[in-house]
């Protein structure tokens, strides 16, 4: 494994980072540092053996936190701000349906599959709703945030999981 990024880099952070359990003083699900941040890696770790992990210090927030090779990217890469990224959960803010049937009721938790920034003036998102056990293609206004308790759910069964691993 040979890391993506030096020490003293400028990245930028593409997902929300909230506390997963390892982050002293704050409640899990707690938001800690926001997409688009700009940071200075200040260290290179492993985890589990297989995962780089980068010591990232957040100037504007005064924290340092660890973030995947794939939550960072270049600072000067081309970055589309979005509200929501991969794996977050989220909640219809209407009904969603398809050729005149509601498949997901309004309120009802998905996850974020995929993102399409392409066109900042229509972003849109793969989401996949259990309750209907399909992907739907949704504009950014028809969605809103999960609540914080399914959010720290979510982040204690990741957290979880990758121990398991």
């Amino acid at each position: 494994m040979r890391p993506r990024f030096e020490y003293g880099e400028e990245v930028r952070v593409i997902r929300n980072v909230r506390n997963d359990g390892t982050f002293p003083g704050t409640e899990i699900g707690e938001l800690l540092i926001k997409r688009g941040s700009i940071g200075y890696v200040q260290n290179i770790g492993t985890f589990l053996q297989d995962q780089l992990i980068y010591a990232v210090h957040f100037l504007e927030n005064n924290l340092v936190v660890g973030c995947r090779e794939e939550e960072l990217l270049p600072s000067d890469a081309m970055w589309v701000q979005t509200r929501f990224d991969f794996r977050e959960k989220v909640s219809a803010k209407i009904p969603l349906g398809m050729a005149g049937n509601i498949l997901v009721p309004q309120g009802e938790i998905g996850q974020v599959m995929k993102v399409f920034r392409d066109d900042p003036q229509n972003i849109a998102y793969h989401i996949y709703f259990a309750v209907c056990d399909k992907t739907l293609q949704v504009p950014e206004g028809a969605l809103e945030d999960a609540p914080l308790a399914v959010i720290a759910a979510a982040l204690l069964e990741e957290s979880s999981e990758e121990q398991a691993e």
